[in-house]
Formats: structure tokens, sequence, C-alpha cells
């Protein structure tokens, strides 16, 4: 046979945002070695007629550290055609972790990525085969995976590392950043793409201190970007805050020649029509030859919550009391008409905050005892049952004390300012936040959900420029230039998608996660094959391969030098 595998007679995508074409791809070797025209017999032939042929999808914001650990299929991402995935986001990962600290690493996911410590402590246990960063990676190459990875080191667990329990209390001393220095270095020499950090003011860990990485003073971040630098690395991923933003990243790319790419650029962050100077800001910075790329998403941020701790209204004055208050004082108040009256009239459609219309656009997401309820619009079910909105949601928090939870899209929500952040040519495609908030949000479908809602229904971009910042623009940015790319010679990451379904399921609760816990999945719809290295994964909407045996994916280095 000349191919082990030619897929035949669809549309080829190449990822670069020129117009597709038709013809055939040839793979041999896990590499493409036929593109346009590939004569000769293949041991395995795909129809792609009336299909597209792309690359595969890189999703550079995920949070897979743990859960690749017990989950090397790193489901859900290749079921949306996600062939590359980047961990190590904003700040966190599992690695380095000295043995005592394993704990209070699982409790700061829990708190700040929405990981269950349940699934955690199930899943990696706490006798964890690695310590170091370089360890970790040979541990996850060991396993092997279905999807291609690669990895940030995080700001948080190598100021634990060095600083243990102080590393949330106070700033470091010199010789504590010479040695955050030395281990961020040899996370790079081990092939980490770089080193990423976060500032957020909602990070908080286990017990309310912030984490590690928000006590770290500039001249923190300053130096260990530098040891990055020295050891070949060049490339910063951050969650913005207070403490890290526009000056501060300006200074880190100006001083070291660093590209930085923060999270994240969305809509209504800080009012309608915030995201405009932001714009602004980044074409400025690109013109002035500071590589500095803010990432966007195509799908609203979600908050999942109760009534017990309903901590989104917390920016009512009506909730500050009541947030203090304990589950029967609550209740209390929850029932009292002049309550109701105060908090319908404070979050009305047309009020001037974030929380205006919150009832109108938020859906019931878990409710014990009515699972049939679960995913519907908290609007449809209240006119079903002819009342109002809030009166049904605080009559069921209250009837199931607390258990009720609800799903609110409190910012990127409106419609027409993501179109503009998508559209922007200095953006880029991201938060996914796969392996996090897995009970809470299901956003790893983020790539179905742009070709089919964005591009194909909303024509905020063509089929070419959605696949392109799906695949090469991403895998640009991050320095992995011979992926997201169809091309003689290149990696055989391939997806085999129909452009006139392609879209993201609704979503739908499982409890296949680690000790029984829960998680949010969205099927896809309209991907026929994704391709690995040359290796179907998935086809016809079905794993092609198990777990249990070899996998295709690769850990992704950075190259050294």
């Amino acid at each position: 046979m000349d191919y082990d595998l030619k897929i035949v007679g669809g549309t080829i995508v190449d990822g670069s945002g020129r117009e597709g074409y038709r013809g055939d791809l040839a793979v041999r070797d896990g590499r493409v070695v036929a593109l346009g025209e590939a004569k000769g017999p293949a041991a395995r032939v795909i129809d792609a007629g009336g299909l597209a042929v792309s690359p595969g999808f890189v999703d550079i914001h995920t949070h897979y550290d743990a859960q690749v650990l017990w989950d090397r299929m790193l489901s859900i991402s290749p079921w949306h055609g996600v062939t590359t995935a980047v961990m190590g986001n904003c700040g966190f990962g599992v690695a380095p972790v000295r043995p005592a600290d394993r704990v209070a690493m699982m409790r700061t996911l829990e708190k700040v990525e929405g990981m269950s410590y349940e699934s955690l402590e199930a899943g990696l246990g706490l006798d964890w085969p690695f310590e170091s960063f370089p360890e970790y990676f040979d541990t996850v190459e060991a396993g092997g995976t279905a999807i291609n990875l690669a990895a940030f080191v995080g700001h948080t667990p190598v100021r634990l590392y060095v600083m243990g329990d102080d590393a949330l209390e106070r700033e470091a001393t010199a010789d504590e950043v010479a040695a955050m220095g030395a281990i961020v270095g040899e996370a790079i020499r081990a092939g980490a793409l770089g080193f990423s950090t976060a500032h957020a003011a909602t990070q908080n860990a286990w017990d309310g201190r912030p984490v590690p990485s928000r006590l770290a003073a500039f001249s923190e971040i300053d130096a260990l970007v530098g040891a990055m630098v020295a050891a070949g690395g060049e490339l910063v991923q951050g969650a913005i805050g207070k403490t890290f933003f526009h000056d501060e990243m300006e200074a880190l790319t100006r001083r070291h020649g660093v590209q930085v790419t923060w999270t994240a650029l969305l809509s209504g962050i800080s009012g309608p029509g915030s995201h405009v100077k932001h714009l602004k800001r980044t074409e400025a910075q690109l013109a002035e030859g500071l590589r500095i790329v803010p990432q966007v998403a195509c799908r609203p941020v979600m908050f999942d919550f109760d009534f017990g701790e309903p901590f989104p209204f917390g920016m009512l004055e009506l909730f500050r009391d009541t947030i203090k208050m304990d589950a029967g004082e609550k209740k209390a108040v929850y029932r009292d008409p002049e309550f109701r009256r105060a908090f319908k009239a404070a979050t009305a459609p047309g009020e001037k905050n974030l929380l205006a219309d919150w009832a109108g656009r938020s859906a019931i997401s878990m409710l014990p005892g009515e699972p049939a309820l679960e995913e519907r619009m908290l609007g449809d079910v209240a006119a079903a049952r002819g009342t109002d909105a809030i009166d049904l949601a605080l009559d069921l928090s209250i009837q199931t004390d607390f258990a009720a939870r609800f799903r609110l899209p409190f910012i990127n929500h409106d419609q027409s300012e993501v179109a503009e952040l998508l559209a922007n040519e200095n953006t880029v495609v991201a938060l996914s936040d796969a392996g996090a908030h897995a009970s809470q949000l299901c956003d790893a479908c983020y790539s179905t959900h742009l070709l089919g809602h964005w591009s194909r229904e909303e024509g905020v971009m063509g089929l070419e420029a959605a696949v392109h910042a799906l695949t090469q623009k991403p895998a640009d940015l991050i320095g992995l230039g011979d992926r997201g790319r169809l091309g003689i010679g290149l990696p055989a990451d391939v997806v085999v998608f129909d452009p006139a379904t392609v879209a993201a399921s609704g979503l739908t609760r499982v409890h296949d996660m680690p000790a029984g816990q829960d998680r949010l999945v969205s099927e896809a719809i309209g991907i026929e094959a994704v391709i690995v290295n040359g290796t179907p994964v998935r086809e016809g909407g079905r794993d092609a391969v198990q777990p249990d045996q070899a996998l295709p994916g690769r850990l992704l280095r950075r190259a050294a030098g």
C-alpha cells in the first residue's frame, strides 16, 4: 500500500485561511504525504464527499493537568475535533508539588478551577509518581494520551514548592525568587511551552487566602520570566488582575522580548462596550511591536450557583447582609415578599448592572427530585407554571434546602459585542477551560460552537476564517507551528466535519468522574472523523481507540535551544 490512510473527495480547508479546494489527503507513518491529489492505494479510505477536511483544532486554554492522569482519552475535547490541547494555564498545575502539599494543591484546584476534590483524590491518589515538573512530564508521556498535549509551568505550584505555606502570606525573598527561577528554568528545559501566572481578585485558595501567584510582587514575575527566557522560553500566559495587566505585560515584552497571551478579553467585563478600549490598546501594542494577544471566548462565561451561596448577587446592596446569614435566616429573607419585590426591581431588564434580567437568561442546572427540569430555562419553567421566574428560583431553593442550582450567563453574552471580539484580527479564540469547572459548565465544545453558531448561523466569519481561528492561529501563537496546518510532511492531525450541520449539542449531566462525581458534557454534531498523528481516534461520533490500548497523542515538548 502507498498510504496508511487516505481521505478522499472532501473540501480541504488547510488552516491558513485560504479558500478551500476539492481534493484528497493521504497519510503515511503519521504524516501528511499527499494533499490535493493522492494516487495509489491505501490501507484505509475515508470518504469525505460533501465534508470539510481541516487540521485538528488547537485548544490553547485547558486545565487537563490532573485529569490526564486518570483519563488518557482527554474527553470531551476530541469529540469536538481538538487534537492538541495546552494545559498549565493561569498559573495552576500539579507540578512541582511536594508530597506534603498535594492535598493543599488539590484543594486549591477545587476552589479556583471548580474541580471536585473527591474526584481529584480518587483519580490521583495521594502517592503521586512525580514531584518535579520534569518528572510530571515523563509521567504524562509514559502514560500516553489520545490527543497531543503541551503545558505551561504554573506560578502557583512553583511558589508553593519553594515557600510552603508562606506562599499564601507574603512576597518572596531574593533567595526564594532565585530558587523559583531555577525551577522555572528546569521546566522550560524539560519542554514546557512557557510560564503562566494569575492575578485575578476572584482567585482564592481553599481557605480563602489569595492563591500564591497573587502575592507575587512584579519584580518576582519579572525575574521568573527572565529565568524562562534564559532557559530558552519566550511565551507567558496570564490571568489578568490589578497587579498584572496592560502596563505589566508591556514591561515584560519590552524587557525580555517575550510574547504574552492573556485571559480574557470578554464582552461586558466592566459594562457595555468596555471591550473596545482593550481592543484599541492591543492594536497600539502590536503596532509598537509588542506581542501581546488577548484570548477571547465564543461562549458566555457562566456562574453556576445556589441561593445558599448566592455569590453572583454580592454586588447588590440587597444581598450584602443576606450572604452572611445562616441557611435558616436566608430562607426567611427569601420568603419575604418585600425582599422579592426589591430583588425583581434591582435586576429587572434594562437596569444598569451586570445582573439585569438574570432570571431571563438563566437555566436550572440541578434540581434533585425533578431531573426533567435540569438544563431548562428558568423563565420557560416559570411560564409553564404560571409564576414569576425569580419567585420560582427562590421557591425551588427553599424547597430543596438550597440543593437547587442555577446557571447564569454572567458576561460575554452580548452577541453583538462577542461578534466584534471574534472578528478582530488581534485576538485569539480560546478559554475552553476543559478539565475545569466540570460540574458547572462545559466549554470544551467551543470549537463546534464557533463553526456552527458563529460561522454558519451568524456569518461572523467564513468557514476558512473559522478554521484558521481554531488551528493555525493558536498553534502559531504558542510556538507549535507544525500543528494547526495541513501540509506535506506535517503531522497528520485532521478533522473531517460537515459544515452544514456541525454544532455543539445542549448540555447533559453525567456521573463518570472518579468517585462517581458529576460533570456536564456536550455532544459534537457533524464531526465525522478525528485523526491524531495519522490514527483515527473518533469516527461517526464514537471513540475509535480505547483507553487500555496504545494511544496516538504526543506530549509536545518545546524544542530545546
